[in-house]
């Protein structure tokens, strides 16, 4: 009868801790907003017409109006964003991994697409739009000028382009002229990937010294910023004197109202879980570097460099850099050996970076061989679970051996039932003398939890999994979609939360559940009920989780029932002494219930 009521009450908390998990889950970690697909315009994603790189139009198109002091008039109220892009006061970024446009009003990036990069799985998805305009719904943008005499420049300021296209090979220099015959120039260049160089100089062709102070920031929303979570962190993130400083998401920066770190920056910008937006500061000192809210989920990087005197025909330049795009790690770690420091932090790798970065090698290497992520994590488990072998080996030799000293263990049990201090010490001398260790058993899943913790991350973080596909599988790096409250996905619609068990996670319950069944520990009627149930348990916990994740522990869970029953096969001993074991517990099953219905 207590069995029955402790069984009752374990699948009660079980439901509860399921019910509780995917609650907790979906209030402190919410699903991150859907990727911002680009507006097709042409061959290239949001790049207007070069027709005129100085703000007219060329065929007598709109442009934006301008007053006296060379400065566009203000925008009132949100912007649609395929309206702000038709401004003609642009010059096109056109590189292979980006496109774009520069708006001249501002001297602002407001405008890039991730060329190698599809918002969504589906087949016709546009391309990720990383960069938007400011006051479109989806702002998000680098702007760069110059605090003059204690004034910031105008962002409505109106620049000249001295050509018409970005690209690799074909830099591009804004300028404008200030009443007092002071030329500000930003010249912009841009490589393969994801780094554009930015140089900022002044001549002063005026009669009088000036203070001039170069700027940069980058300012955007986060209502499309990925969520925060316990495993990797996004939002505001930088190196201050040489350590990595990313203790705020945006909540937190919006209740402190400014963050301005310690120490000299390295770099300091905004993350997402595969995006990130990042200033690298050049050689000139810094008067502010950090970050500040400006409400309404508004938020901004400022970099502003000490101010300078510049003598009449005097010049002075500063260069800054802004990366924007896909924290792919091994570009990080490329743009980290040209001597920014610690870039390759910028994802969110925490403790286990040791142990992730060689797993995410080792995965691409097998993708690179096999030609999919999938098989590839199939390998990768095949490989662990080899490394594992011999200890796995060790575990079985050991229990063989508490097996065989099982009657000892007992006499010792009963001979010590009143004094159980000397009964431990007895066992523990027991234990020494025939060379056991009891928890020999228990070191094959202590490795693997670290192993699992990485594989997790790994999937999570690594851009590389991102949309892989694998069978019936879209996404590797998402849930698994055939469901079975959606007809394993053949119903067009998604199952929410735990209510999602989908195929790899009946799999994985099933496969544990065989495990639990080969496992030669002797356990009581209570304790062998929680593990036939825990499996069950798991599924549901698991469900939400990447398919990638669940596939690793499918195919390990099939290793281990091979690799049991061989290792059954070469300890016999083991596996008659756990029938024996079976066999008198119905027997003693069989008689209480015999003597329960005899009285």
């Amino acid at each position: 009868m207590d069995n029955q009521r402790n069984l009752l009450l374990a699948v009660v908390l079980s439901g509860l801790l399921i019910l509780g998990w995917d609650v907790g889950m979906r209030y402190i970690y919410p699903a991150p907003p859907e990727p911002v697909m680009a507006e097709a315009d042409g061959d290239r994603v949001g790049s207007p017409s070069p027709a005129s790189a100085s703000g007219a139009s060329a065929n007598g198109g709109e442009a934006n109006t301008s007053n006296a002091a060379g400065e566009a008039e203000a925008e009132t109220g949100p912007v649609n964003l395929e309206t702000a892009l038709a401004a003609q006061t642009r010059v096109t970024i056109d590189a292979p991994s980006v496109a774009g446009s520069i708006n001249l009003v501002g001297a602002r990036i407001d405008d890039l697409v991730l060329k190698n990069y599809d918002a969504t799985t589906d087949e016709d998805s546009e391309s990720v739009r990383f960069l938007a305009p400011g006051n479109t719904e989806i702002e998000h943008f680098a702007e760069f000028g110059f605090v003059v005499s204690g004034e910031r420049m105008s962002s409505r300021a109106i620049w000249e382009a001295d050509g018409d296209s970005l690209s690799v090979n074909t830099p591009v220099t804004l300028s404008r002229t200030d009443e007092n015959g002071i030329t500000y120039k930003i010249k912009f260049a841009i490589d393969d990937n994801y780094m554009i160089a930015v140089d900022q100089t002044v001549e002063n062709g005026s009669e009088a010294a000036s203070i001039i102070q170069p700027f940069a920031f980058i300012k955007r929303t986060s209502t499309t910023a990925s969520p925060d979570q316990f495993i990797a962190h996004t939002g505001p993130t930088g190196v201050f004197g040489d350590s990595l400083y990313d203790p705020n998401s945006y909540e937190e920066l919006a209740e402190l109202g400014r963050d301005s770190p310690a120490g000299a920056a390295s770099w300091l910008g905004f993350t997402d879980t595969h995006w990130a937006s990042i200033l690298i500061p050049g050689e000139g000192e810094t008067d502010t570097a950090g970050w500040r809210s400006l409400g309404d989920n508004l938020f901004r990087a400022d970099l502003i460099y000490n101010a300078q005197t510049v003598p009449a025909g005097g010049n002075m330049s500063q260069t800054t850099q802004l990366f924007a795009g896909a924290k792919v790690s091994g570009v990080l770690d490329a743009y980290e050996d040209t001597g920014i420091t610690y870039f390759g932090k910028a994802i969110s790798w925490g403790w286990f970076e040791w142990f992730e970065k060689p797993l995410l090698w080792l995965l691409r290497t097998l993708n690179s061989l096999v030609g999919n992520f999938g098989v590839a994590i199939i390998l990768l488990t095949c490989i662990i679970r080899g490394l594992l072998f011999p200890i796995a080996q060790k575990q079985f030799a050991s229990m063989a051996a508490m097996k065989a000293i099982q009657p000892k263990m007992k006499a010792l049990q009963e001979r010590y039932k009143d004094d159980k201090q000397t009964q431990q010490q007895k066992i523990a001398e027991l234990f020494k003398e025939e060379k056991v260790n009891p928890l020999a058993g228990c070191l094959p899943l202590v490795i693997q939890i670290p192993i699992f913790f990485a594989l997790y991350k790994v999937l999570y973080l690594a851009i590389e999994m991102r949309h892989e596909p694998f069978l019936y599988i879209k996404d590797l790096s998402g849930p698994d979609p055939a469901t079975i409250l959606n007809a394993f996905g053949l119903l067009p619609y998604d199952v929410p939360g735990f209510l999602g068990i989908g195929v790899l996670a009946v799999l994985m319950g099933f496969t544990m559940w065989l495990t639990f069944r080969l496992n030669p520990s002797a356990m009581d009627p209570m304790q062998q009920q929680i593990f036939n149930l825990m499996p069950w348990v798991l599924m549901f916990v698991m469900a939400p989780f990447a398919a990638g994740l669940l596939l690793y522990w499918v195919t390990s869970n099939i290793l281990t029932v091979a690799q049991q029953s061989y290792l059954y096969s070469k300890h016999p001993q083991l596996k008659a002494a756990a029938a024996k074991e079976k066999a008198e517990k119905a027997q003693k099953k069989a008689r209480e219930e015999a003597e329960k219905s005899g009285a």
